[in-house]
């Protein structure tokens, strides 16, 4: 076997296992196998550079820092969706539908739709020309976005060459990208042991990962992605009727779609998808707020069109958030490794969307003087991406009559020495070396 011949063959192998990993899940080889085939494929290039070439998976990981992102037009403009919070606001959905496809209202034909569960990340648009990638952009405005091509190259569930070697042409498919709870919960235990400050929810992770300057970075943070959706046939697809064949395409295509969608007939079967789910969600790797519905015949969308923010084919449907309420103990600060010292609640335990509660997030002193929180208030709380715990706010008609408004410590609570806070921060710190705490968190 030559060198371009094996090359290629183990080409081939490690995107058929990096697909097994990180889309379908279900891996059929050990890490150190896969590695193997990854190391041997780096040495064939290395002794054969004339054989690299950009779609190769040894170019996912690393590259130079960039200066910044350059702004891109897109194809056609990127809508957002229109949400619906309630069956009646779903039902008026329908109406509208049917009323814009010409049914009668009281006609018993019923419109078909596709549900898909609502991704909470953020939404990019990728270019392929004859298969390969070769551009992926932000949403932006939704008529420019950024250029994060060197970003989305490292995200593994991405394939840099598509499986279908009779598409040619350009083409331009749109997902999410997000970023798993698996993946959320380690990069918030890592920054909190480097005393940083933790993000919020896995939303918040995955936007400031995609839009971050340095490849080598976002490698090791752990994007996903799901695509839904395909702007310009390429040459040598076959033509697609309805939605549920484009994902079918996405899909033999190598490219990830949401597992879990659905084909619906009529409004009652919706209704009854986005309640199964509501409860069933928390058992997902991924966050997921919602349902998005289409209509699923690509006729049928061309017909209803779009007003100049929404598509009049589509609607999210929104989950309610869970939140409750408790009282709120005493407001506590935490000394990090950098020595960041950032305030948090303790609270009367509170069993929150699957698990108990007893502590939650302040972010910081701003913003506990912002929300006007202070120790006995009874609060409201709820679980930022049904993953962080944090207070929205005091209940204000519940208030002790004795609850005084609460102060940023004026000195680090573990070795005394005074905290400061650098002009334009929201953080104070503890400037000293020797601080226990600090020390405890290097280690």
């Amino acid at each position: 076997m030559t060198p371009a011949e094996r090359i290629n063959e183990l080409r081939i192998r490690i995107r058929h296992h990096e697909e097994r990993y990180y889309v379908l899940n279900d891996p059929e080889i050990a890490d150190a196998e896969f590695d193997a085939l990854m190391r041997e494929l780096e040495r064939l290039e290395s002794e054969n550079p004339d054989l690299v070439t950009e779609d190769s998976p040894t170019r996912r990981v690393g590259g130079r820092v960039a200066a910044g992102f350059a702004t891109v037009e897109h194809i056609e403009p990127m809508l957002s969706l229109d949400n619906a919070y309630s069956e009646e606001e779903l039902r008026a959905f329908d109406d509208r539908v049917r009323r814009g496809l010409g049914i009668d209202a009281g006609s018993a034909d019923a419109v078909k739709y596709v549900a898909e569960l609502k991704i909470d990340g953020l939404s990019v648009a990728l270019t392929y020309e004859n298969g390969a990638l070769v551009r992926g952009a932000t949403r932006g405005d939704g008529v420019r976005g950024e250029d994060v091509t060197p970003n989305i190259r490292t995200i593994r569930a991405i394939p840099l060459r598509l499986r279908d070697g009779s598409i040619s042409g350009r083409f331009e498919v749109r997902g999410e990208i997000f970023l798993p709870r698996r993946a959320f919960e380690r990069i918030n235990s890592e920054r909190e042991a480097a005393g940083d400050v933790q993000f919020a929810n896995p939303r918040n992770a995955a936007a400031g990962t995609l839009r971050n300057l340095d490849p080598a970075l976002v490698a090791t943070r752990g994007l996903s992605a799901f695509f839904y959706q395909l702007v310009s046939p390429a040459t040598g697809s076959r033509p697609v009727a309805t939605h549920f064949e484009t994902l079918e395409l996405l899909r033999r295509l190598g490219l990830p779609v949401e597992p879990h969608r659905q084909r619906c007939t009529g409004v009652d079967e919706l209704l009854s998808f986005c309640r199964s789910w509501e409860d069933k969600r928390r058992s997902l790797d991924f966050d997921t707020d919602g349902v998005v519905i289409k209509v699923d015949q690509l006729a049928d969308r061309r017909l209803l069109g779009a007003t100049s923010k929404f598509p009049r084919w589509a609607v999210a449907f929104k989950f309610p958030a869970e939140q409750k309420t408790t009282r709120l103990k005493e407001i506590a600060v935490n000394v990090g490794r950098t020595g960041a010292v950032t305030p948090f609640a303790v609270l009367e335990p509170v069993f929150i969307s699957g698990s108990t509660v007893s502590m939650a997030t302040l972010h910081n002193a701003d913003d506990i003087a912002r929300k006007d929180i202070r120790e006995g208030d009874w609060v409201l709380v709820e679980k930022a991406g049904d993953v962080i715990p944090r207070v929205i706010g005091p209940i204000l008609s519940r208030r002790p009559a004795d609850a005084q408004i609460w102060k940023m410590p004026t000195t680090c609570p573990r070795c005394g020495a005074e905290l400061h806070r650098a002009e334009g921060e929201a953080v104070w710190r503890c400037e000293n070396t020797s601080c226990p705490a600090k020390l405890q968190r290097g280690l």
